[in-house]
């Protein structure tokens, strides 16, 4: 998979990233006559994460990209102590910008919501809609902060000896694996952890265990709300996705979100996708890009999209089935 080198406030940094259009899996450059889809992940997974949106023959119709963030997968970048929301939203710009691509349509997934909601207020140009799964709360609650606390706790006790305690990594894992999926195992959630630590051992290893708190400790917690006045700079449709049976966070906490936007002249609507899990789009891709192809093309004027093909592959197939993924698993039973 290509890097690209970016220079942002955050800091240099080779991005690791994917380009899939409608015919070609792992294409160069995207197809300019049709809609670009940025896909941020949430943290811990990079962008094998969205093995589901990208296997999506409706999908596929967009140009699909997808970026590592800084300390996650095959991305190369130190994360420094500031880093927050508005580095990682720079980080994208540039990448946008390395890449030559077009204003485009975003969608994240839990902290990549985050950072496509700060694209939208510090490059609205480059937005031309958000879809937002799992979106997170104005500011971090105190028992998901916590709960993000004892996660990065067990991985820090696993590296004290000199050693690696694997009891207090799979403690760790085990944390985040109910974070994002409530404990739930299927052979891709299975695959993607497989995947992802192996990748966490790199970038989050002992001499980098300062990193790791900042990416997944003080990234959430040390937020702020949102102010109206920079709500008010989004210019493009806000589709808030609430998975139904997100553990971390109710309900209540993204009708706060949709509040805040529609009081200051947002286009926003909330979408309650049920039973759905924090990291929606694994656990319910139907629903969820059904949504999201719906924003595309809805947000899309003028463009001549291609037709659905009748099956499409993901670039992350062939790693995540070496991992153990069942490829004909039903994944709307996951």
């Amino acid at each position: 998979m290509p890097q690209v080198k970016i220079k942002s406030i955050a800091g240099s940094a080779s991005i690791h990233y994917t380009i899939s259009t409608p015919k070609n899996p792992n294409a160069k450059s995207i197809d300019k006559n049709i809609p670009t889809v940025i896909l941020i992940h949430p943290v811990y997974i990079a962008s094998e994460l969205f093995q589901l949106q990208f296997a999506d023959p409706n999908l596929r119709r967009f140009n699909l990209v997808a970026l590592d963030l800084r300390s996650h997968g095959e991305t190369v970048a130190k994360v420094g102590a500031t880093y927050g929301r508005e580095e990682a939203a720079a980080d994208v710009a540039k990448f946008m910008d390395a890449l030559h691509l077009p204003p485009s349509h975003f969608v994240g997934v839990s902290m990549g919501s985050c950072i496509s909601l700060q694209v939208g207020i510090s490059y609205p140009q480059k937005a031309l809609s958000l879809t937002m799964i799992s979106p997170l709360p104005l500011t971090e609650p105190i028992d998901v902060a916590e709960g993000r606390e004892e996660i990065h706790d067990c991985w820090v006790e696993a590296f004290k000896d000199g050693k690696v305690d694997q009891v207090a990594l799979l403690d760790s894992v085990c944390g985040a694996l109910q974070l994002g999926f409530s404990g739930q195992q299927t052979s891709l959630i299975n695959a993607l952890v497989a995947r992802a630590v192996p990748f966490a051992l790199k970038n989050w290893g002992p001499s980098k265990l300062n990193e790791y708190r900042i990416a997944t400790v003080d990234f959430f917690v040390k937020r702020t709300a949102q102010t109206p006045a920079a709500i008010r700079k989004i210019s493009c449709p806000v589709k808030l996705l609430h998975c139904g049976a997100d553990i971390a966070y109710p309900i209540e906490y993204t009708e706060e979100v949709l509040k805040l936007m529609l009081e200051n002249g947002v286009n926003a609507q909330l979408i309650e996708i049920p039973g759905a899990l924090h990291f929606g789009n694994v656990s319910s891709p139907k629903e969820i890009n059904e949504q999201i192809h719906s924003n595309v093309i809805q947000n899309s004027p003028g463009m001549n999209i291609p037709p659905a093909q009748a099956s499409v592959v993901s670039p992350f197939t062939a790693a995540l089935m070496k991992a153990g993924y069942d490829n004909d698993e039903d994944s709307d039973s996951d």
